[in-house]
């Protein structure tokens, strides 16, 4: 195992962060090569609670010499936003200075060009020499895994199509609820690396066989436990066996959730603020009309609530935590089965 950390300055004099990044090497040249990354939102993390617990199998079986596949991890991939909190609460998913999102506005470069994305680091702020040293180090692999988590969520996954239906066998590993297949249309750290990978030569590619980038949703934010740790890590585990990056004899079953298009999520808003009073949870069925949520939107007064119901059959996968909403404020994530009326634009389903 190699311990190093990569250094990017500060934007301001006397601050210097710190990137910890962890190397194992393989004794296979011709097994996949994996990187794996948690918390580019700083206050996400289960995933590097997973990481931690993987990396002292993987210590076990470096000594025995049952690495095959390299191996890099950087379990905390955000020290800028783990710097960030505002009267007392961590502030992980945007940055405070540029007020944009951790995991958008990655550069968007063919395979070719990687090695541009580190020339002349000094000329761009902190934030951006991160997000090109995390797409660096991850197009030099053949497997690439971004732990994500959500607000009060399900486990799963997003997919770009290009990666369906041969990502299935990391789907049932981890045992997702349910895989949303995405367009690979944004500029988000996993559709970056593909976008990469797609445009390496003159005709964008549509299929990439022996090749996956995805985000991981571990549950969610609060979801921080040994027992899920250790879970999630032996999921991890017996995908990188199976894909023989370690070596192991483990069977992953076929994956027996939904594979949802993103066009196919009913993203539940709130009409108007006011205080939340949930009907359904996570991992609920719902078939159109059943009521969701009620807002109440005027404390007292008889005509003072709505009633949000289901547009469609689904499954709940997402609710956020939060108790107060604000109009437009993202409630659900509903998987469906059929399209959703609503507009979408490509790319991501939140900002």
């Amino acid at each position: 195992m190699d311990f190093s950390e990569i250094i990017i300055p500060g934007d301001t004099p006397g601050i210097v962060w710190r990137l910890p990044v962890i190397r194992f090497k393989g004794r296979d040249d011709a097994a996949p090569k994996v990187y794996l990354q948690a918390a580019l939102h700083a206050n996400e993390l289960p995933g590097t609670a997973l990481l931690h617990v993987l990396c002292e199998r993987l210590r076990q079986a470096d000594v025995e010499g049952a690495i095959l596949g390299d191996i890099t991890i950087v379990p905390q991939a955000n020290p800028i936003g783990a710097a960030q909190s505002h009267f007392g609460e961590l502030q992980g998913r945007f940055d405070l200075g540029s007020r944009t999102n951790f995991n958008r506005d990655f550069p968007l470069v063919a395979l070719g060009e990687r090695l541009s994305l580190t020339d002349d680091l000094d000329r761009y702020p902190a934030i951006e020499q991160l997000k090109r040293q995390l797409l660096h180090m991850a197009l030099g692999a053949d497997l690439v895994l971004d732990l994500h988590c959500d607000d009060e969520s399900l486990q799963y996954a997003y997919v770009d199509e290009a990666f369906w239906p041969e990502a299935a066998d990391l789907a049932s590993a981890l045992d997702m609820a349910v895989v949303f297949l995405a367009d690979g249309e944004s500029s988000a750290f996993e559709e970056a690396v593909g976008h990469a990978w797609k445009y390496e030569r003159t005709e964008k590619a549509t299929r990439l066989p022996g090749r996956l980038s995805v985000t991981l949703e571990l549950r969610g934010t609060r979801d921080v436990y040994p027992d899920m740790a250790r879970k999630d890590a032996d999921g991890l585990w017996r995908f990188l066996c199976a894909r023989g990056i370690v070596r192991g004899d483990m069977a992953i079953g076929p994956f027996k959730g939904p594979a949802t298009p993103l066009d196919n999520i009913e993203m539940i808003r709130a009409p108007l603020s006011g205080a939340v009073l949930f009907h359904r949870d996570i991992g609920d069925t719902v078939v159109v009309g059943d009521l969701l949520a009620t807002i109440i939107t005027a404390p007292g007064r008889e005509d003072g609530t709505i009633d949000i119901q289901a547009p469609q059959a689904g499954l709940i996968t997402t609710r956020t935590s939060q108790r107060f909403a604000r109009r437009g404020d993202n409630l659900m994530k509903i998987a469906c089965s059929e399209k959703t009326k609503a507009a979408r634009k490509p790319g991501t389903l939140e900002a």
